[in-house]
């Protein structure tokens, strides 16, 4: 497996900030980096905490803090709009609400877009993998084209390998659909494999009608639980863009907290589990990926 579809960073010296607005980790070992987000009672993002706040077990037990960063830094970004004829009805309302979500987003962050029915089709022009222009990213959206079935498993591992290219320590998806598929090539147990070596953030917005015989917000669900972020089922369509400008902001508010695993177990399933406390403070609730499988990266120079 690549390195960079895993959980892990192959770093090279030191954590250090190189310009405003951005953090870069370089270091010698392999972390675990976890993009978590912190809110309080009435789901407020809490974005002042420190280090001392968090509690970080893997498997139970816990572990110690080597990077920590509570700012707003770019990170790579995929936009994985359902082109499927289902969604047609939607395609406006959906299409205005990711405009609002690239216009809300870090403008240091690079994104690209991903439509899909029954293929998945690139919306940047062919060679161009990544953007920071809103003009062009507004055009992207508009390059699919309504029409056949769902292939959101294939979708889901594009969007991973794609934004594994990107040169952001962050990574997320915003995937918007009904959560059906019935046209992917990959199974849903093979693309929940890949979302758990991933170290990206999935967000997920559910976009369907009561009588939709498409809808499938169990999928939604579990690919936001399991890699950290979170599932919206908006009301109606026009709820969209004020869902989508809540991803942009929940997205720039998160912190990065990362630590050294064992290095036992190869292959092996681990449980995460972030805690978070603070004077004066109660009711304050951690979320982050639940889990990861560890699989040791060789050395890059070795064969």
């Amino acid at each position: 497996m690549a390195g960079a579809a895993s959980c892990f960073f192959r770093l090279r010296a030191r954590a250090c900030q190189q310009e405003p607005q951005e953090f870069v980790i370089h270091s010698d070992v392999r972390l675990v980096l976890l993009d978590v987000s912190v809110k309080d009672r009435h789901g407020g993002f809490v974005s002042n905490l420190a280090q001392d706040n968090f509690t970080v077990l893997e498997n139970g037990e816990p572990q110690r803090i080597t990077v920590f960063a509570n700012e707003d830094i770019p990170v790579t970004v995929g936009i994985l709009v359902d082109e499927s004829r289902s969604m047609l009805a939607k395609r406006n309302d959906v299409i205005a609400a990711a405009g609002a979500f690239i216009q809300t987003s870090n403008p240091q962050d690079e994104i690209f877009v991903l439509n899909f029915n029954d293929s998945v089709q690139r919306g940047l022009p062919d060679q161009q993998l990544f953007s920071d222009n809103a003009q062009q990213l507004r055009a992207a959206l508009y390059r699919g084209v309504p029409s056949g079935r769902t292939a959101l498993n294939d979708a889901i591992v594009e969007g991973l390998r794609q934004l594994a290219s990107g040169s952001r320590g962050k990574k997320a998806l915003v995937v918007i659909s009904d959560g059906g598929d019935n046209a992917s090539r990959h199974t849903g147990a093979q693309m929940f494999a890949l979302v758990e070596r991933s170290i990206a953030t999935v967000y997920t917005i559910g976009l369907f009608d009561a009588d939709d015989p498409d809808r499938n917000p169990g999928i939604l669900k579990r690919l936001a639980n399991w890699s950290g972020g979170e599932a919206w089922f908006p009301k109606s369509p026009a709820d969209m863009t004020t869902v989508c400008q809540g991803v942009a902001g929940e997205i720039r508010t998160r912190y990065t907290i990362g630590y050294l695993p064992a290095l036992d177990n190869h292959g092996s399933l681990r449980h995460i589990q972030v805690r978070v406390s603070a004077p004066g403070r109660s009711f304050l609730i951690a979320r982050t990926r639940t889990r990861y499988r560890y699989e040791e990266i060789a050395n890059p120079g070795s064969k």
